[in-house]
C-alpha cells in the first residue's frame, strides 16, 4: 500500500489513572488517591494540555456502589458539565479493571444483565455523549481477577478466566446496544493491553498460546472468534461454546481498536530457570520484561499498531501512553509513541490520536495496586505538593496537542536528545537473548547540549555524573582546572565553550569546622562563586541550580523549617550558605535553589552511614551527636530528584529531604540495625566531646511545603544496607569504604 495522510489529524488525547479494584473487601480508588476527585479544577490544567478527548470515570463501584436503584450522579454531573464547558468530548467509561459493585462480580451469571441496565441509566442521564469505552481492558482484567487470582474475584483456574472475560464481552455488546437506542450515533472505544510474547525454544507453544490469547477481547467483538479460531477448542472444553456463537452471530466490532502499550507489555519466557537469580512463574518458568533481555530489543509499539491494522482494518488509537520512570524518559517514551503513531498513518494505517495516561501519576501500580504502601509515579502533572504541579511532560504534550500530525522531534527539550532506556545497553538486566526481531525504530544520536556538572571532586558532583550517565543525559563534569566558580571570566569562557542547557553547582567548600577559621575562604567558594555562575548562567538563558544547606538556620523554631522560612545561621558555614542563595536569587530569577542535608549513600566513602559502618564493622565504638536533629538525605534518591526538577525547568527554594528528624544518634543506630552491626556501639555524645568548633541548630529538620519527592528514611536506608551488603560480598572488607 502506497503512502496514506489521513484527512483527520493525528489528535491528542488524555486521562487520568481512576482504576476502581478490589482485593478481598478492600476498594483502592485511583481518582481518590491522586486527589482529583475533590479536584475539580483539574480539568481546567488538562484542557490546556490542547487535548481534544478526554477518557473520563463514570464508574460503576462509584455512581450505584450500594444498590443498582440508587445512583449519585452528583460529582460526575459537575465534571461532565465542566468538560463540555472547556470544549473537551469525553470517553466515558463505566468499569475500569474493577470486579463491579459488591452485589455482583466479574464471574457472577448476572454480571452481563446488571450491567446493561447500569449502561442503559448512563446514556439516559448523558444521552450527549458519543465515544464509550464500557469495560477497559476485559482481557488483561479477566486475567488478573479470574486466572491469576490478584484482584477480586480471585480466581485462579480457565474455566473462570474465560467466564469473566465472556461475561465482560458480552456486558460490552448489551451495553452499546442500550447505549446506541439512546444516542445511534454512539461509538466504541474498545482499549485493550498489546504486546508480544517471546520464548525459548522449549516454551514456543506456551508463546503460541498467550500470542492468540492476546487477540481475545478484539476478535469476539469483531466476530472472528469462530469455530476455526484457534482459541475455539478451548472455549469447547470447557463448555462455553453456546456463549461464543452467540457472539460470533451478533457482534459489536468497535469503531475504534484501543491500543494500550507499555514498556512491559512485550514478555520473555525462558526455560532456564538457573540463568536468573529471582524465583520462576508460578507456572515453573521465567516470566521477564522482553526489553530487559531480548537483544535486539523488540520493536514494540510499532508492530502493534501494525498487526492491529493488518488484522482488523479499524480505525486505531493509542489510548494509554505512560512510562513511570524519570521526567526525561517520560518525555522520550512519549515521543516514540507520538512519532511512531505519525510514521504509521503516513504508512497507510488509519490512526487517530494518541492517549497521554495517568495525568495525575498513579498510586500502588508497582504492586498491581495490592499493597498500600503509598508508592507514586508522576505523570505529566505531580501532585505530591496537594495541587497538580506540571512536570516538563504537560510541556511536551502542549507542544503535540498544537502541532498535531508532525513529528515530535523538532519540538523536543534537551534532555530528550538520547534514546530511552529500552533502547540502550542498560536496558539488559540478564546475559542477553538472541532475537529475530529486527528494531525499526531510527537510532540515531540527536545532537545535544549537555549538562554542566560543577564539582568533580565531591560526592554530589560524582553522584550527578553517574545518574546522567544512567540516565542517558549528555553532561560534563567538571573540576577546578575547567571551571573556576569564582572567576568570572573562566565561568564565561567555560559556559560559551560547552553551551550547556543546565548548570549543576555541586562544588564549594563543606567543611564546616573548618571554616570558622577560614572565613574569607569558605565566602568566596560558597557565596561568591554560587553568585558568579548564577549571573553568567543568567545573562545566557541556562537554567542553574545551586545546593545550600539545613545550617542556613537557627534550630530555634518548633517543628522545623518550610521553603519560606527565613535563613538565620549560627555558623560561618551557614552564612555562606545563606548568603549564596540570597546573592544567587538576585542574579539569576529563574534558579533552582535545593537546601538539604546529613548526605548518606552506598557509593561514597565521606558520609555519616559509611563513617558509622566502617567503625562497627571492626568493631570499635562511633560516636554520634545526641540532642542534635538533622533530616537525612540519601543521595542517589537526591540527584534523580534534581534532575526530574530541573528537566522541568523548576525555579526557586525547595527542601529535598527525607522529612524525617533523627538526631545523629538516632541515624547512626538505625544505620547499624540496618546493617546488622551492633547498635549498642553507637554511642550518643556532645559537640565537645566531638570536637565541633562550628556551632550547630539543635533542631534543623527541613521539611517542605512544595510536597514529599523523596522517598522515606525508612525506604532508602533499606536499599542503602542492600547495596552496602552487595558490595561486601564483592570486596574485601579493607576495601569496602571507598568503593565507588
Amino acid at each position: 500500500m502506497g503512502r496514506i495522510y489521513w484527512r483527520q489529524v493525528l489528535e491528542l488525547w488524555a486521562g487520568h489513572e481512576c482504576t476502581v479494584n478490589r482485593v478481598g473487601n478492600v476498594w483502592r480508588d485511583q481518582t481518590r488517591l491522586t486527589g482529583h476527585h475533590d479536584r475539580i479544577e483539574d480539568l481546567t490544567a488538562f484542557a490546556r494540555l490542547g487535548i481534544r478527548k478526554i477518557r473520563y470515570p463514570v464508574l460503576w463501584e462509584r455512581v450505584a456502589p450500594h444498590s443498582p436503584d440508587i445512583m449519585d450522579w452528583t460529582w460526575t454531573d459537575k465534571r461532565l458539565d465542566r468538560i463540555g464547558r472547556l470544549g473537551l468530548h469525553p470517553i466515558v467509561g463505566l468499569l475500569h479493571h474493577g470486579s463491579g459493585p459488591r452485589y455482583t462480580s466479574l464471574i457472577a451469571e448476572d454480571f452481563p444483565a446488571a450491567f446493561e441496565r447500569y449502561a442503559k441509566a448512563v446514556a439516559e442521564h448523558y444521552p450527549w455523549v458519543d465515544d464509550w469505552t464500557p469495560i477497559n481492558e476485559p482481557l488483561t482484567t479477566a486475567r488478573f481477577s479470574a486466572l491469576y487470582g490478584v484482584w477480586y474475584p480471585h480466581a485462579r483456574d480457565r474455566r473462570s478466566f474465560w467466564l469473566a472475560l465472556l461475561n465482560q464481552i458480552d456486558g460490552i455488546r448489551l451495553a452499546m446496544k442500550a447505549i446506541r437506542r439512546v444516542n445511534p450515533k454512539a461509538r466504541l472505544v474498545q482499549t485493550e493491553d498489546l504486546g508480544h510474547t517471546y520464548a525459548t525454544p522449549p516454551l514456543a507453544s506456551v508463546a503460541l498460546h498467550y500470542n492468540r490469547r492476546r487477540w481475545l477481547s478484539w476478535d469476539l467483538l469483531a466476530g472472528k472468534l469462530s469455530p476455526d479460531h484457534p482459541m475455539w477448542a478451548e472455549l469447547e472444553e470447557l463448555g462455553f461454546a453456546d456463549r461464543a456463537r452467540a457472539i460470533f452471530d451478533d457482534p459489536c466490532p468497535p469503531d475504534v481498536i484501543g491500543v494500550n502499550h507499555y514498556v512491559t507489555s512485550d514478555r520473555f519466557l525462558d526455560h532456564r530457570l538457573e540463568a536468573y537469580s529471582f524465583p520462576p512463574h508460578a507456572e515453573g518458568y521465567h516470566d521477564i520484561t522482553a526489553a530487559r533481555v531480548l537483544d535486539p530489543a523488540p520493536d514494540g509499539l510499532a508492530a502493534a499498531l501494525r498487526q492491529a491494522w493488518d488484522r482488523y482494518r479499524l480505525p486505531l488509537a493509542v489510548t494509554e501512553a505512560h512510562l513511570g520512570c524519570t521526567r526525561e524518559e517520560q518525555m522520550r517514551w512519549m515521543q516514540e509513541i507520538w512519532d511512531t503513531a505519525v510514521r504509521l498513518r503516513q504508512e497507510g494505517a488509519d490512526i487517530r490520536a494518541v492517549t497521554a495516561w495517568a495525568l495525575l501519576g498513579s498510586v500502588d501500580w508497582n504492586s498491581l495496586i495490592t499493597v498500600e504502601a503509598g508508592h507514586y509515579e508522576p505523570g505529566p502533572f505531580d501532585i505530591r505538593g496537594g495541587q497538580p504541579r506540571e512536570t516538563a511532560v504537560a510541556k511536551l504534550l502542549r507542544g503535540l496537542g498544537g502541532a498535531r500530525g508532525e513529528p515530535a522531534g523538532s519540538r523536543t527539550h534537551p534532555a530528550m536528545a538520547g534514546r530511552g532506556w529500552w533502547r540502550r545497553d542498560i536496558r539488559l538486566e540478564h546475559p542477553p537473548y538472541p532475537s529475530s526481531e529486527t528494531m525499526r525504530v531510527e537510532q540515531q544520536e540527536q545532537s545535544s547540549r549537555p549538562i554542566l556538572v560543577a564539582g568533580a571532586t565531591g560526592t554530589l558532583g560524582r553522584a550527578f555524573a553517574a545518574a546522567c550517565h544512567m540516565r542517558g543525559l549528555d553532561h560534563l563534569l567538571t573540576d577546578r582546572t575547567m571551571l573556576r566558580i569564582d572567576d568570572p571570566a573562566h565561568v564565561a569562557d567555560a559556559l560559551d565553550s560547552h553551551q550547556p542547557w543546565a548548570v549543576i553547582n555541586a562544588a564549594g567548600w563543606v567543611r564546616v569546622d573548618e571554616a570558622e577559621r577560614n572565613a574569607a575562604e569558605c565566602l568566596r567558594a560558597n557565596a561568591d562563586g554560587a553568585a558568579i555562575l548564577a549571573a553568567a548562567c543568567a545573562e545566557r538563558g541556562i537554567h542553574y541550580t545551586m545546593f545550600s544547606s539545613d545550617l542556613v538556620f537557627d534550630g530555634k523554631q518548633e517543628g522545623g523549617y518550610v521553603e519560606r522560612d527565613a535563613p538565620r545561621p549560627l555558623s560561618v558555614y551557614g552564612r555562606s550558605k545563606a548568603e549564596a542563595e540570597e546573592r544567587t536569587m538576585r542574579a539569576h530569577g529563574g534558579a533552582l535553589v535545593v537546601r538539604t542535608a546529613a548526605f548518606f549513600s552506598p557509593h561514597d566513602a565521606y558520609n555519616f552511614a559509611v563513617h558509622v559502618e566502617k567503625h562497627l564493622r571492626s568493631g570499635t565504638a562511633v560516636s554520634a551527636a545526641d540532642g542534635y536533629f538533622v533530616t537525612p538525605t540519601f543521595v542517589p534518591d537526591l540527584v534523580n530528584a534534581c534532575l526530574d526538577l530541573i528537566v522541568d525547568d523548576e525555579t526557586g527554594i525547595w527542601h529535598l529531604t527525607s522529612q524525617e528528624p533523627l538526631s545523629w544518634f538516632q541515624f547512626g543506630a538505625r544505620v547499624a540495625d540496618a546493617l546488622n552491626l551492633d547498635p549498642a556501639l553507637v554511642r550518643p555524645a556532645q559537640p565537645r566531646d566531638l570536637g565541633w568548633r562550628a556551632r550547630r541548630p539543635p533542631f534543623a529538620a527541613l521539611f517542605s511545603a512544595k510536597g514529599r519527592i523523596l522517598p522515606g528514611f525508612e525506604d532508602a536506608l533499606a536499599r542503602h544496607a542492600k547495596r552496602r551488603d552487595s558490595l561486601l560480598r564483592q570486596q574485601p572488607r579493607s576495601s569496602l569504604a571507598a568503593t565507588e
